[in-house]
């Protein structure tokens, strides 16, 4: 993984065009994610709305943090991490991984751990294992690509997108 050694300037005081650029995103649906891994101190996650196939081959995706601290810097510097790809019925569980201090990782949120150490939810639509490629920091973000290792298929239910600050249901997609 090359990991740029500049340090993440402070956040910035957004410009007319940042502002302009939020309020572009918000009306712009946006998948939903949970990101886990194992960190030094446990598991850790996050969630996202921002990520997106980069190839098939290699199979590669990326997304983006907003800090290097916390369970984005745990996710940062793990060797391997899951991204899960979620539906309607999680996002209880999208919203409190959402915000720092909820409660994560429950038996009753249906949390399980992989051969390989990383925290997985096998009711995800579909969740993939990677390892990072690079990382690139962009003010006060850092884009992650990473190499898919495995593809873990769930259970598909309604997709969840994420649209001027909520969380919506999508009508069922069938599995292709």
């Amino acid at each position: 993984m090359t990991i740029d050694p500049r340090p993440h300037p402070a956040a910035p005081v957004p410009s007319a065009v940042g502002e302009g650029l939020k309020a572009a995103f918000r009306a712009h649906p946006a998948g939903v994610a949970i990101i886990t891994a194992q960190g030094p101190d446990g598991p850790v996650g996050l969630t996202a709305s921002s990520v997106s196939s980069v190839a098939v081959d290699p199979a590669a995706i990326m997304f983006s943090v907003t800090r290097a601290t916390g369970s984005a810097g745990a996710i940062l510097s793990a060797p391997s991490f899951v991204v899960h790809l979620i539906d309607d019925e999680h996002s209880d569980l999208a919203q409190s991984f959402a915000v720092s201090g909820a409660e994560r990782f429950t038996s009753q949120q249906g949390w399980t751990t992989l051969p390989t150490g990383e925290p997985h939810l096998p009711e995800a639509r579909v969740a993939l294992r990677c390892r990072p490629l690079h990382t690139v920091p962009v003010g006060s973000s850092t884009v992650v690509i990473a190499e898919v290792l495995e593809v873990l298929p769930g259970r598909p239910a309604r997709p969840l997108v994420y649209v001027d600050r909520r969380f919506h249901a999508l009508p069922h997609v069938p599995a292709v």
